[in-house]
């Protein structure tokens, strides 16, 4: 079979997205690419992201593939499933522009998995896939445009594409074995058009960057994270695979790279593998799973980047938050300016969490003076799938991502400096040409 696997042209007008708005590699696309090729079909990646395609131009490529099965993703790269755009509009406009030409129709990626219904009656797609989706895309196309509904962790519509059946589950949300999952293989000439090196600011970048995963998911559930139906237990990739990947982009000219792992754990073989090797990269970790051992470490690794996920600046704070944090304040901040002494960017990522300002910017002025950047709280959105949600309203149904952003929009008015500050209503933004 001919897969499409499609990454819109991605653009956040009026959102409330805090990602990173520059394009990044589509992990979950290498991986299953690669496992399709291994079966035997012809798999394709189009990133209109990352290559600069218009909708037009990315119509007339995949036309000229002519595939019999297309993937459309709801979320730009797996870096950012768990803070996706809320609204389904670029995924939407891009189905549109491919529907009579892509064959069977598949939707993966977090507003799939966590409301498979409204994502297949938004997008008018035939299949949403539920978890991970690698997979799951292989067994799709196993199966056929004919037979795709014995195919265990998708949603599809009961009845025939052209009526308005029931929305059927089927099997379990998929979590991809790790061990599976072979090396990617990017062709340099993609590479060469990602220069971006995702959070990093202590060098403008002179190198094509990259993005890598070492583990999918992690051990812990606080309130705020969007895991529960995707990239949720934690899980290693075979260290082998690992540097296999990383060695493939070295040599296709590669020399920072960024772990998108959901909690980048100390890891000794990985870390002395990486001293070895010439590149730099970045991580999103916990500080409180590290000691000053493995910070030294991870500095003496390459690593030049570190996104520290503490969240609230009271023992209250990170207790609400679910964080099960086992050191205090002031040894979380301790860590923290020990990490900085060896590795060139620090971040103490805060949330808004109601602790009191006086102490906030207490913490964030000894960052400071200490070289370690400390935001401003940011308001975080109470993504469907998370705990926060769930808290809030119960599992999520059809108007979950609606019911999400108007308390967003009714709750704040002041946002991050990377959102747009005047964000449109999710249905205003739906309905954007």
């Amino acid at each position: 079979m001919r897969v499409a696997l499609v990454n819109p042209a991605w653009d956040f007008q009026g959102s409330v997205y805090f990602g990173c708005r520059e394009a990044h590699l589509p992990l979950e696309y290498g991986y299953a690419r690669e496992l399709l090729r291994a079966a035997g079909h012809d798999a394709k990646i189009f990133d209109a992201q990352l290559c600069g395609l218009d909708v037009a131009s990315l119509r007339t490529e995949v036309r000229a593939f002519a595939p019999e099965m297309t993937v459309v993703t709801t979320a730009p790269s797996y870096l950012f499933w768990r803070c996706a755009p809320p609204e389904l509009r670029v995924p939407m406009q891009t189905v549109r522009a491919l529907r009579d030409i892509g064959g069977l129709f598949v939707a993966v990626g977090p507003h799939a998995s966590t409301t498979p219904a409204t994502t297949i009656q938004k997008l008018g797609v035939d299949v949403a896939v539920l978890g991970e989706c690698e997979e799951v895309l292989l067994a799709l196309a196993t199966a056929g445009a004919e037979e795709f509904g014995h195919v265990d962790s998708i949603a599809y519509r009961e009845a025939s594409r052209d009526s308005r059946g029931e929305v059927v589950t089927r099997g379990p949300l998929n979590a991809s074995d790790m061990s599976a999952l072979p090396a990617i293989r990017w062709e340099r000439e993609l590479i060469r058009r990602h220069p971006h090196h995702h959070h990093r600011f202590d060098s403008a970048p002179a190198v094509p960057g990259a993005e890598l995963e070492s583990s999918r998911g992690c051990p812990y559930s606080c309130t705020f994270c969007a895991k529960q139906n995707f990239r949720n237990r934690f899980r290693r990739r075979p260290l082998a695979t690992v540097l296999e990947e990383l060695d493939g982009l070295i040599e296709a000219g590669v020399r920072y790279v960024y772990f998108v792992d959901e909690i980048f754990l100390p890891d000794e073989p990985l870390l002395r593998a990486l001293v070895e090797r010439d590149v730099q990269f970045g991580v999103q970790l916990r500080i409180d799973n590290w000691s000053e051992g493995d910070l030294r470490l991870l500095g003496e690794a390459g690593c030049v980047s570190i996104e520290a996920g503490v969240e609230s600046v009271t023992q209250h704070g990170r207790s609400l938050l679910q964080k099960r944090c086992r050191l205090s304040t002031d040894e979380l901040t301790s860590l923290l300016t020990f990490a900085k002494q060896h590795i060139p960017f620090v971040q103490a990522n805060l949330i808004a969490a109601n602790d009191p300002e006086p102490e906030v910017e207490r913490f964030r002025a000894t960052m400071l003076a200490h070289g370690v950047w400390s935001n401003q709280p940011v308001p975080m959105f109470p993504y469907p799938g998370s705990p926060d949600y769930e808290l809030r309203w119960g599992q999520a149904d059809d108007r979950a991502w609606e019911r999400a952003h108007e308390y967003y929009l009714r709750e704040f008015s002041k946002f991050s400096e990377i959102q747009e500050q005047k964000p449109l209503p999710l249905s205003a933004l739906e309905t954007l040409p």
